[in-house]
């Protein structure tokens, strides 16, 4: 059996392939196809877009799967962050549709069937190198998020400890708040 393997491919040529990069990622020269979201994690996307819409609307642009170009380990890299948030300050004043051209603010991974903890963590070092200032690793399963910046270890949050964090005023959210809202969870009772 012969084995044939794919042409390694520039930024430009991603960007201009004539089958769309919609549902890709550019990873060390390939087109990597995004693994498709299930139940868990869209409800989970889609409760943090409504955290995150209610307080950064004002502040700056929130992305849904809204790929961003950035440097990993030397060559092009075009992740798709399940969810990015940018904010005014750093996004050019002309901006099409096009891939975000600046590293975001914030950029969130959840966690689906068959990825795990570690896949996610090694991402969210990258997106950190690559000049991100903070990444979210969200576990649907495991209903935590773990926050990593690039001057400390990262930090999960459970339950209703409080996610707050300097870079984001007046964000803050919990675990048990998100889960509740996405249906994944109960909410806590009334006493």
């Amino acid at each position: 059996m012969v084995q044939t393997t794919s042409p390694l491919i520039t930024l430009d040529e991603f960007l201009a392939s004539p089958d769309g990069h919609d549902r890709y990622e550019l990873i060390e020269g390939k087109r990597v196809a995004k693994m498709s979201p299930q139940r868990f994690h869209s409800k989970t996307q889609r409760a943090l877009l409504h955290f995150l819409e209610d307080w950064g609307d004002s502040r700056g642009e929130v992305g849904i799967e809204w790929s961003v170009i950035l440097t990993r380990r030397g060559q092009d890299w075009v992740p798709i962050p399940d969810l990015l948030f940018v904010s005014q300050d750093r996004l050019p004043e002309h901006l099409g549709d096009e891939p975000c051209p600046v590293p975001p603010d914030l950029a969130i991974e959840i966690i689906s069937p068959g990825q795990s903890f570690g896949g996610m963590a090694e991402k969210a070092t990258d997106y950190l190198t690559a000049g991100v200032l903070r990444v979210w690793v969200v576990d649907p399963q495991v209903q935590s998020i773990t926050v990593f910046t690039p001057d400390s270890m990262p930090r999960t949050y459970r339950g209703d400890r409080i996610l707050t964090d300097p870079a984001f005023p007046d964000l803050s959210l919990t675990a048990q708040a998100l889960f509740v809202q996405a249906g994944l969870a109960d909410p806590p009772p009334s006493i």
